[in-house]
């Protein structure tokens, strides 16, 4: 059947929102270049429109925002970007790897991050104790350093109490906070009492430290090695993690997330949903249903690859983890390098709500 003309829709008349060229002579700052991009198309009309929905949600009094980071994003010399968010208010809770942590422990302490240089090849790194990540490089003495200063934390922890990964990083929080005043994930998400977990706690540098610091409190008092890698000398429940994040979210009015790369962090904030509800129906607790209203995602994976970090957040939706565009959630992502976006995104919506506030 062939289209006849005087059928043709008219954009206008059937409310189409219209796009608009993007006209540089007009911008004046990064919140007016994100409010022309939102009005262009592929992945700068995705910026404009996270920067829309981040606003909605730091202005949203009753929401409670959860914080996922990924990725080498303080090797990459973005951690300040975190604790912007967490002096803020914008973050209530952060969730993230144990190798972001350790790589911004030894920014915060003090320690040197470097550019690769080309003329190395990696064997050559590592006889030099450079350790490549992508184009950076950590330095082996950066990670013995952090070691020393977890090893004095750990050194006073009560060791009758059950630890989790939020306790053990308060007290790192509560150590930079006494001994330096430079700002730091850590520290500002300690002074400003934002909880940290590290879901898979032993898969980083830190959860190494601390198996190296039980192992050899095992040998000191007797024990032989291997038997000595069982040696537990400070208890550590993960289950712990879980509950104290369940706790927290069973707080909130209402729930958003912003998401900076994917893997555990993204997967294990957002199985809380499917986790109260597994609750209620298996165990006949009266609780409420738990889904994020909001959400902004940086990462540069696809959905059609088909692994977790590409995972989109309709998708969760049917997971019971979102609160579908139809009911009212509002969801933003961007498929690119969140070096890239993160500044650019941030930087948008700080000058959009200075703007209000003249």
């Amino acid at each position: 059947m062939r289209r006849k003309p005087e059928e043709f829709h008219d954009g206008a008349k059937d409310g189409l929102e219209p796009l608009a060229p993007l006209d540089l002579n007009a911008v004046q700052d990064f919140d007016e270049l994100l409010q022309a991009m939102g009005r262009t198309a592929f992945g700068g009309r995705s910026l404009g429109e996270a920067a829309a929905v981040l606003t909605e949600m730091v202005r949203d009094p009753d929401l409670t925002i959860v914080g996922t980071f990924s990725g080498a994003m303080s090797v990459a010399k973005m951690g300040l970007l975190i604790c912007d968010m967490i002096d803020r208010g914008w973050l209530k809770v952060i969730i993230t790897t144990g190798a972001l942590v350790a790589h911004g422990l030894i920014e915060t302490l003090g320690k040197v991050h470097y550019k690769c240089p080309d003329r190395l090849s990696d064997r050559d790194l590592y006889l030099r104790g450079y350790n490549r990540i992508y184009d950076t490089l950590e330095m082996e003495a950066n990670l013995d350093y952090a070691e020393a200063v977890f090893k004095e934390v750990l050194e006073r922890l009560d060791p009758a109490q059950v630890w989790s990964s939020a306790g053990l990083c308060r007290e790192l929080g509560r150590y930079l906070a006494e001994h330096t005043t430079s700002p730091g994930i850590l520290r500002n998400a300690y002074l400003k009492e934002v909880p940290v977990f590290i879901p898979a706690f032993t898969d980083s540098e830190l959860g190494l430290d601390l198996a190296v610091h039980m192992v050899g409190r095992a040998l000191r008092s007797g024990r032989k090695f291997p038997e000595a890698l069982s040696a537990l000398s400070l208890k550590f429940n993960p289950f712990l993690d879980l509950a104290a994040y369940a706790q927290k979210v069973l707080t909130a009015k209402k729930l958003g997330i912003f998401v900076i790369g994917g893997g555990v962090p993204r997967n294990w904030a957002q199985q809380v949903g499917p986790y109260l509800e597994l609750l209620h129906t298996r165990l006949d607790l009266d609780l409420p249903e738990l889904r994020f209203h909001y959400g902004v995602r940086l990462c540069p994976e696809p959905a059609h690859w088909g692994g977790l970090s590409g995972c989109t957040f309709k998708e969760g939706v049917s997971w019971g983890k979102f609160v579908s565009p139809e009911e009212g959630g509002r969801f933003a992502e961007v498929l690119c390098d969140a070096t890239i976006a993160w500044p650019i995104l941030l930087k948008a919506v700080i000058q959009r709500l200075e703007k209000a506030e003249w």
